[in-house]
């Protein structure tokens, strides 16, 4: 089917609430889909969306919020009367209205819980960290007991199954609510009526604790193509499940959150942001870059003498530091993604520096010769193409070193390779790019000049 041009229907159903022709309005957002839906209605100011909100089906007007960015969400349920609210998050997905119940005041929040008809699927959920695998998942509504009979769980699934959107595999527990099997759906439906779901259940099921990071559930989702993982406490007790969507939505965040830390922004969602905010998430990191740069600064003064001696040295400044610093840049970039994936440890550290190492050196050697035969032609001094060349072969194999040592090294010390890197990376590739060239160029001062 094709997109929806969301632009055309915003206006419509702006027309339509001007007119305070509500009912229009209403259709135009019920027949779209709930991205969409989202969209139009975080595309209306305020007054409108309190107006709208409560005319809306309720299965819509729960789809509007899961949709929602979480801080929209949340200001959108802090304006609900406490029964409205109540009866959208009943309609809600479990995890989503926890999310959501977790946005909102203590106070306000428990008196919503108390309001809700279903609040038995919800409170579990509130007790995780937003971060850690319980806090994504959502209940485990659909489990087989290991000495029920095929026949029974399919008896069981014609039960409970339409409230389920999928089931392709399902999670077996004992009489403790341990989880001690897996069995698809078709090895029940194939199974003779009297076989123990113990009988063609797997044992061996992956799993996650639910203190565990969000980012580890993640990764074990993708590692292994699971739609579903099971979510257990510290004795195995089944606790939950975190499905497909919800893995979508946990690498979204964690790719988004490391964008912004190797820009040295902490965390912000433009264009909402209010430019204070915006401030201080940035500046403090400006300050620090400030500091760093001045590190290349006092390097710089200490060889005023040969600059000024030498001044066709200050046009190859830009090149060494510059061409070093994508090198590194682009050594970090691969690091920080490996930790950030699980596919680098630190104990793979020594074997990941051994290789950056090499690929500096053969890019320094390339790129070097290049820029020492411009240096040579543009300028007509063999001794200068020899120490800008050099200076960048050594610079770009230090590169190599410091993209590669820095990210693995903060992680040994549990501080975010992707927030401090960069800022370090750019230090080490400025002030070592700088005293290097300028260091060459004072050892042979009097062929230069």
């Amino acid at each position: 089917m094709e997109r929806v041009d969301v632009d055309a229907i915003l206006e419509q159903v702006r027309e339509a609430l001007a007119g305070e022709d509500w009912n229009q309005a209403v259709a135009l957002v019920e027949a779209l889909r709930p991205p969409d839906q989202a969209d139009i209605f975080g595309e209306l100011p305020p007054t409108e969306q309190d107006q709208l909100l409560p005319r809306l089906d309720l299965e819509d007007s729960a789809d509007i919020l899961e949709e929602l960015e979480e801080e929209e969400a949340a200001e959108i349920a802090a304006r609900l009367r406490t029964e409205e609210l109540a009866r959208i998050l009943d309609e809600m997905e479990p995890d989503e209205a926890a999310d959501l119940l977790g946005d909102i005041a203590p106070e306000r929040a428990a008196e919503v819980l108390a309001t809700m008809e279903e609040p038995e699927e919800v409170r579990p959920l509130l007790v995780h960290a937003d971060e850690s695998a319980g806090g994504l998942m959502t209940s485990a509504t659909i489990t087989l007991h290991r000495e029920m009979t095929a026949k029974e769980a399919i008896a069981h699934l014609r039960v409970i199954a339409p409230e389920s959107e999928t089931v392709y595999y399902l999670f077996v527990v004992d009489e403790e609510v341990r989880l001690v099997g897996i069995v698809s759906l078709r090895q029940i439906v194939i199974a003779s009526p009297d076989t123990c779901i113990e009988e063609i259940m797997g044992p061996d099921v992956i799993h996650v604790r639910a203190d565990a990071d969000q980012e580890e559930a993640a990764r074990l989702m993708a590692r292994y193509d699971l739609l579903a993982l099971p979510v257990v406490d510290d004795v195995g007790h089944l606790l939950g499940l975190i499905t497909h969507d919800d893995l979508v939505e946990v690498l979204e965040e964690e790719a988004t959150e490391d964008i912004y830390r190797l820009g040295g922004v902490l965390e912000e969602h433009p264009p909402d942001v209010p430019i204070s905010a915006a401030l201080r998430t940035r500046l403090p990191w400006l300050v620090l870059n400030l500091g760093t740069a001045l590190a290349s600064a006092t390097i710089l003064s200490l060889f005023e003498s040969t600059i000024a001696r030498v001044a066709v040295l200050a046009a190859f400044f830009p090149i060494v530091a510059g061409v070093s610093g994508s090198a590194g840049t682009q050594t970090l970039t691969i690091t920080v993604r490996g930790l950030a994936l699980g596919e680098l440890s630190p104990r793979d550290g020594l074997r990941a520096l051994r290789r950056e190492t090499l690929i500096g050196l053969a890019n320094g050697i390339a790129v070097g010769g290049l820029i020492a035969l411009i240096a040579l032609l543009w300028k007509g001094t063999p001794m200068l193409g020899v120490v800008v060349g050099l200076a960048t072969l050594l610079n770009m194999f230090g590169a190599g070193i410091a993209g590669a040592l820095v990210p693995v090294t903060l992680q040994v010390l549990r501080i975010d390779p992707a927030l401090a890197s960069p800022i370090l990376v750019t230090t080490i590739t400025d002030t070592c790019g700088y005293f290097i060239y300028l260091g060459l160029a004072t050892l042979v001062l009097g062929m230069l000049i």
